[in-house]
């Protein structure tokens, strides 16, 4: 039997992945107590455990494998410490210990098999001395293979490249075959075309996952002015904000932008509801993308429950991060595939 457990687990796309490739998932692990519903009630079997990493012992992950099991052990340890943002601000700087926290908690529980995705640019921050101690603390018990994963080529339909890191006992992890090229990508209009039409600040009756956030008149005339593919210098002049005016935002065109219908969307953040942190204007209506169109490019199945229906409670700051946290639930089946046929070889 082949067992594996989910560190920084969050709402479970990872764990979900593992799932739908017939990995048993047996347990979670994330900080964030209010994820607990959606985990469980999605992966069944699969017990939450709301408990920080470095509280985790070794001994307490041993004991969740089903006695004689190939043990698995996956994790995406938080990547805002490595986004261009987030580098200049102290309070999150020492964020980057967890990557180092997980690789020696690794090392204690001596899985057979290891995943962890995460950003790119990880293998570049402070010119890769992050990255390159995480392989070293490996190396010793470990073959460690990383990739760099366009995830347009195995059918989810963002334009994001991820880091996905496999370690094993047995050789070397290859990384499954391509199963999309450019010509069948799939893209915004394959994923979400279909949803019913809402405007700004609507919910659609049947699905309250599926609700856009309201627009002020200013964002609106400007929304109306965006081209898919634009940015905003096809908006009157008047409408530039003064930050774009300026030399030094000149070049910040990735924002207040409309998504087009024939690509992958940009990749999916936990601000995607918002038209104004990055091209995530519907590539029609006159909106940013709905809670329910997020989850969908983020391959979560349209039944993937979010929120506990004995509260009802759909906040977009709240469920927008969980979502754009989130492993892509098709990633996580494209790392699964790769275990589960290096085991099988």
């Amino acid at each position: 039997m082949i067992a594996a457990v989910d560190m920084f687990c969050g709402i479970g796309g990872l764990t979900h992945g593992l799932i739908l490739e017939d990995i048993n998932v047996v347990a979670g692990f994330d900080i964030d107590e209010e994820c607990r519903y959606a985990y469980e009630v999605n992966n069944p079997g699969a017990k939450f455990i709301g408990q920080k990493i470095e509280d985790t012992s070794p001994e307490e992950i041993l004991k969740l494998y089903p006695k004689n099991s190939t043990k698995i052990l996956v994790g995406c340890a938080p990547c805002q410490p490595f986004s261009s943002f987030t580098n200049s601000q102290r309070n999150k700087r020492d964020q980057w210990k967890l990557v180092e926290v997980f690789a020696e908690l690794i090392v204690q529980v001596q899985p057979d098999v290891v995943s962890m995705e995460n950003v790119i640019r990880l293998r570049a921050f402070q010119d890769g001395a992050i990255f390159e101690r995480f392989v070293d603390i490996l190396e010793p018990d470990y073959e460690v293979t990383p990739y760099e994963v366009y995830c347009p080529d195995y059918g989810i339909p963002q334009n994001r490249k991820r880091l996905v890191v496999f370690a094993s006992k047995r050789g070397r992890v290859d990384l499954i075959e391509k199963t999309h090229s450019p010509a069948n990508y799939e893209t915004v209009e394959s994923t979400i075309y279909d949803q019913p039409r809402i405007a700004a600040g609507e919910v659609d009756a049947n699905d309250p996952l599926h609700r856009a956030q309201n627009l002020s008149p200013e964002n609106l005339e400007r929304i109306r002015q965006s081209k898919p593919g634009g940015t905003w210098e096809d908006w009157d002049p008047e409408l530039i904000l003064a930050c774009h005016r300026r030399e030094s935002g000149r070049r910040s065109k990735s924002v207040y932008g409309r998504m087009a219908w024939d690509k992958p969307s940009p990749t999916i953040t936990t601000q995607a509801f918002t038209y104004g942190t990055g091209r995530f204007g519907h590539p029609e209506l006159d909106r940013a993308l709905s809670l329910r169109e997020m989850a969908l490019l983020q391959t979560f199945p349209r039944g993937y429950k979010f929120v506990n229906p004995e509260y009802q409670e759909y906040h977009f700051t709240k469920i927008g991060r969980w979502i754009g946290n989130a492993v892509p639930v098709d990633l996580g089946r494209v790392i699964a595939r790769s275990i589960v046929k290096h085991l099988e070889k």
